[in-house]
């Protein structure tokens, strides 16, 4: 690839970091890295809590453990939770590793997000929580909205806010809207460590149980045992990295803005381009740069074959193997499919050249001028 779908962003810092902990011949597992960076990740947001993983998706898993969805009662039937088939798949898998039903809803067109009227027709008396998912850089628009659902039918509202870390919606940052919200710092995300995640949430019951459940069900206050658990912890060394990656996550978040405010200027009213554009009361933070289009799937190859990396994002989860041949999912989601058969992500990353941009809008140009 000329320009491949992303670069890491990286620095003599993050390498310094790294090594620190990795020279001190202590603390490679849990140790004191992991505080600090738990405390910066919860003082950049303005909330209460934070607690690192190895991954986002161990995040959300603990996440729905610690509200108590599960597998139900055999006279209720199984937890039910409303998510978006509009997502990476694991948004709809954690639901089924804890034995809960995944419901799938619709989302609006602006955003992304979750339709609220969808998703208020799909609440049952088995519905627990929703999980809304803010994609691509952007707070869903509606999450106030899902936010006064959940508390008139006393369900939980769940943020999958894996690639909006710095998004805002009124002021308020991504994260900051639900009973509890994940964030993921896999490689590809405004900041990163590789692999990792988080749970963020103002709650101390149950930043106190997910604690808990993180570490093999061990309190560290006076490390008894007093649950079973999981050991879903994030090493000191990566704790490190994230220290070191979220001391300059404005400044990554400033660069992503401005590569992505040239691209979509130089794309401006070609072919059947649409730019979707950033409302008003939003501040988004291009953790993906994407475009929609009627000839997607011609304009990806197109691209591929000139050397420029691109990733449809994201497939529709209900009609994956799995979901469709294996749990037989059969619902009608008409935004979910128009939008998922047009949407194609192009690359955006700090580093970026003018030059490479100016490359991926000339070769984009020529594919609708061969058309």
């Amino acid at each position: 690839m000329k320009i491949p779908l992303f670069k890491i962003n990286w620095n003599d810092d993050d390498i310094e970091a790294v090594s620190s902990v990795l020279r001190s011949g202590m603390n490679w597992a849990a140790g004191p890295k992991v505080l600090i960076f738990e405390k910066m990740i919860a003082d950049y947001l303005g909330i209460k809590h934070a607690l690192v993983f190895n991954s986002g998706t161990s995040a959300l898993h603990l996440a729905l453990i610690a509200l108590g969805i599960g597998k139900g009662s055999a006279t209720a039937g199984r937890d039910e939770v409303i998510v978006p088939s509009f997502s990476f798949i694991a948004t709809a898998n954690v639901p089924i590793i804890v034995g809960a039903k995944p419901v799938f809803a619709d989302i609006e067109t602006d955003t992304y997000g979750l339709d609220v009227a969808d998703v208020r027709n799909k609440i049952t008396d088995k519905t627990k929580a929703i999980i809304s998912m803010h994609y691509g850089g952007l707070v869903a628009r509606d999450i106030e909205k899902l936010k006064e659902l959940t508390k008139e039918k006393g369900i939980y509202l769940i943020e999958d806010a894996a690639e909006s870390f710095g998004a805002k919606l009124k002021g308020q940052f991504t994260g900051t809207f639900g009973d509890l919200s994940m964030f993921s710092f896999c490689q590809t995300k405004v900041f990163t460590t590789g692999e990792g995640g988080c749970i963020v949430t103002d709650s101390d019951e149950l930043y106190d149980k997910i604690n808990v459940l993180r570490s093999h069900g061990r309190r560290e206050s006076d490390k008894k045992y007093i649950s079973y658990g999981y050991n879903f912890r994030m090493a000191d060394f990566i704790a490190a990295l994230g220290i070191s990656q979220i001391a300059r996550v404005d400044q990554l978040i400033s660069l992503r803005r401005e590569k992505a405010k040239y691209l979509t200027s130089l794309l401006d009213g070609v072919g059947d381009i649409i730019i979707p554009k950033v409302p008003a009361n939003m501040f988004s933070v291009y953790q993906e740069f994407h475009l929609r289009t009627s000839q997607r799937d011609k304009l990806k190859q197109y691209l591929e074959d000139n050397g420029i990396g691109t990733r449809i994002s994201f497939p529709p989860i209900h009609l994956s193997h799995y979901y469709k041949e294996v749990l037989g999912y059969d619902v009608s989601l008409p935004n979910t499919i128009k939008i998922t058969s047009e949407t194609l992500t192009l690359p955006l990353y700090p580093d970026l050249t003018n030059s490479e941009i100016e490359y991926i809008a000339r070769t984009i140009k020529t594919f609708y001028e061969k058309e």
